[in-house]
């Protein structure tokens, strides 16, 4: 199952709703636009069903093959949110919204699953039926949770699920995946101190926050090098340190500490949040400072099963002529997780060389991974449902 000569015709055709996309980020659950357009070309193709507004503004299309003898039905997942981000790639294509940007990719990743969703509807070369899903809000506002909790999976009958994000640092072309635990879960925390705020050439007179702070910036590094076994992955991160006043000679009354947490297994999430409870509150008694701690836990572990996994990457082998990268976990969150709970299926990865990271500013999708990345989409459901 090499790349399938239908998307190598089609490259030029995807590559353009691609760009079309990429010019016009939306965020969020805001994704109007792009889900107006992913519903406008499903039925343009002749998908038998096309459904709007699962999860609020998700997009699922149906098509059905040429037979259905065993009643098997696949799902396909492509995320459609663009982040807050200021494009600086300089390219025609580039962003027509200020401060907004397709800088992870899912322009592609939806311009791929619609390129595989036109192929199957001409071909229907299989022996079941394909959903395509397209999501809104992956990109923190849990749209794959909210689809599942629209009824999605019990709706369409989705027996398995798969979805696919592109890589940098992969050769276009090849594929990565893993078993079990892939991507993090993701929490998140805002610690605020109270102290007693005054003269800066008094400090004997103030209770100083910004020096509680820093010690718990300091403290919460603890978490992860002596309470957590060296064998096991969790990140603690402090990403924010504002402070009730930007005055050289105040020692302020409040500041605020944000952060996240990732962790790949229930019990180390469970450890992360209570020693951060723990620390916080006993670091500021020792100074005589006051806090709270609002502790906001996200997405959940993603986590491949075997049995799919291993399917998955037999489709990528075949496209790649070579046998796919089995990659360490990674630390990043996705909300594809969400639909893994509710059924079996896998997630890959699909090169996207040498390009900048995802979420930087001069990121951009190499379309010269379409044809790999809409074969493998369409490549699995002809593999998990072959034609009678």
């Amino acid at each position: 199952m090499p790349v399938k000569n239908r998307f190598a015709e089609l490259l030029p055709e995807i590559a353009a709703w691609r760009r079309d996309l990429h010019e016009n980020p939306e965020l969020l659950f805001e994704v109007h636009r792009t889900a107006g357009v992913v519903a406008a070309k499903l039925r343009e193709f002749g998908c038998d069903e096309v459904v709007e507004g699962i999860g609020r503004t998700g997009v699922v299309g149906v098509i059905r093959g040429r037979t259905d003898t065993k009643g098997r039905v696949v799902g396909l997942r492509a995320d459609m949110d663009a982040l807050p981000i200021h494009e600086a790639t300089g390219k025609p294509h580039a962003s027509k919204v200020p401060g907004r940007m397709h800088a992870c990719g899912h322009d592609g990743h939806t311009a791929m699953l619609l390129g595989a969703a036109k192929y199957l509807c001409e071909t229907r070369a299989f022996d079941g039926t394909a959903v395509v899903i397209f999501q809104p809000a992956e990109e923190g506002g849990g749209g794959g949770r909210e689809m599942c909790a629209d009824g999605m999976m019990d709706r369409f009958g989705i027996q398995e699920v798969y979805g696919m994000h592109n890589m940098p640092g992969l050769p276009v072309g090849e594929f990565a995946i893993r078993p079990g635990a892939f991507f993090a879960a993701t929490d998140q925390f805002t610690i605020d101190v109270t102290g007693r705020g005054g003269h800066a050439a008094k400090p004997h007179e103030t209770i100083d926050t910004t020096v509680v702070a820093a010690h718990l910036v300091l403290a919460l590094q603890t978490i992860v090098s002596r309470n957590t076994d060296p064998l096991k992955n969790v990140v603690v991160s402090v990403t924010s340190f504002r402070t009730g006043s930007e005055a050289h000679n105040v020692i302020p009354q409040t500041v605020q500490l944000r952060g996240t947490v990732r962790t790949l297994e229930a019990a180390m999430r469970d450890m992360a949040e209570a020693r951060i409870r723990a620390i916080v509150e006993h670091t500021a008694a020792a100074f005589g400072a006051t806090t709270t701690v609002d502790y906001q836990r996200g997405y959940p572990v993603m986590v491949n099963h075997p049995a799919e996994t291993e399917h998955a990457a037999a489709v990528a082998a075949a496209i790649a002529g070579k046998p796919v990268r089995e990659v360490p976990p990674l630390m990043g969150g996705e909300d594809f997780a969400y639909m893994l709970e509710e059924r079996p299926g896998a997630y890959i990865l699909v090169g996207n060389g040498d390009t900048a990271g995802v979420h930087h500013p001069a990121y951009d999708f190499d379309d010269n991974a379409i044809p790999a990345g809409s074969s493998w989409y369409a490549g699995m459901v002809e593999a998990r449902m072959p034609a009678a």
